[in-house]
């Protein structure tokens, strides 16, 4: 496209629509007057014509739309001989109605540009809060997709976050109870402290006491998050949950709910974790997931994630598979959904130099639990 000087639009596709339509009227109008002979009966209706073309187009358009108007008014009076004081005012009533719409669609025009400004900026944050996934993440595969249920936004109160950290590849995913920017603000929290206590803390027991102090710190008394976080380490995999549902293992064509030992509280109830551990097989693949895909339902029944989940997701790159998995969702539920669905998968390829990292002693005794 060439560039244009400054201050000029591209012509919108709306604006072509608002000009055509402006047009279209003119010509109604004007096949109507030559029809009655030469009265000018129906000058006035021009007037329409630039407010007709101000829903859509910009400024200028609709002043050339008004002027072309006013012009092929200017005709049909002049055509009804002398001119009269009703055709005096069907002309002054078509520029002043052109300089109305002109100020509409200044107007039209300014909340546009801040609407876009406000989806520049929404942008800005959902990659601040959202962070693109991998595609590799130690010796996991990752692949993240957030599904919004408002068109208008990208965001919500869903979030994850994978890390290449000293004690292993660190997978978080949650779910922040409520919506809008409240939400927002809740979720930028917990992961900001998840990306500082990935890096400090040793084990997942202590991160969980972390993440839920900061959330206790932020929320009221009803609030909470929920969560899931994973950890890759040398081929063995802990999962502590916070009253999140339970990831998926696929494996050799079967899909294995890995349940926590016992149930714990969402983040910002104090939750007690015990750790779930399984030994990561070369080519297993994990899918973590927010409660909006198990919500997710069409004439009262729920999308069967469990029974398609390795048709879905057990071929190509673990980015086919989430796609795959949101075709399918969204057209089970014929494009409705009633929330935010967030969605990671990791592909385990197998320990890169063969070598076992040690698991700390809590994880141990979990594993032999």
């Amino acid at each position: 496209m060439p560039d244009l000087p400054p201050g000029r639009r591209p012509l919108s596709p709306g604006s072509r629509a608002g000009l055509g339509a402006a047009v279209v009227l003119l010509a109604i109008v004007s096949a109507v007057e030559l029809s009655d002979g030469r009265k000018a009966d129906f000058v006035g209706l021009l007037a329409a014509v630039p407010f007709l073309a101000a829903v859509f187009a910009f400024w200028p358009a609709v002043l050339a739309a008004g002027v072309l108007a006013a012009i092929v008014g200017m005709v049909f009076v002049g055509m009804a001989g002398p001119l009269t004081v009703s055709g005096g005012v069907n002309i002054v009533g078509i520029l002043l109605a052109t300089g109305i719409a002109i100020a509409v669609a200044m107007l039209r025009e300014r909340q546009a540009d801040k609407i876009a400004e406000l989806q520049r900026l929404a942008a800005v944050a959902q990659q601040a809060v959202l962070r693109p996934l991998g595609p590799q993440v130690g010796a996991l595969a990752v692949a993240g997709r957030y599904i919004s249920a408002t068109a208008a936004a990208d965001i919500g109160g869903d979030l994850y976050e994978a890390l290449d950290t000293p004690y292993g590849v660190r997978i978080i995913i949650g779910d922040v109870r409520g919506k809008g920017l409240d939400a927002v603000r809740l979720a930028s929290i917990v992961l900001g402290s998840y990306r500082h206590v990935a890096y400090e803390r040793a084990d997942l027991k202590s991160m969980v006491t972390d993440l839920d102090r900061a959330v206790a710190r932020s929320v009221g008394d009803e609030d909470f998050v929920t969560a899931a976080l994973v950890e890759e380490r040398g081929g063995t995999l802990t999962i502590v949950n916070c009253g999140h549902p339970a990831p998926l293992l696929l494996r050799r064509g079967k899909v294995i709910p890995l349940e926590p030992p016992s149930p714990a509280p969402p983040l910002g109830f104090m939750p007690e974790v015990k750790p779930r551990v399984e030994r990561l097989e070369p080519g297993d693949r994990l899918l973590l997931f927010t409660d909006g895909l198990g919500e997710a339902r069409r004439d009262g029944e729920f999308f069967p994630t469990a029974d398609r989940a390795w048709r879905l997701l057990g071929h190509g790159t673990v980015g086919d598979g989430l796609a795959s998995l949101e075709t399918a969702l969204v057209d089970w539920v014929h494009g409705r959904l009633e929330d935010d669905i967030a969605l990671v998968l990791l592909e385990y390829a197998g320990p890169d130099d063969g070598a076992t990292v040690p698991m700390p002693s809590w994880e141990v005794g979990a594993a032999g639990s």
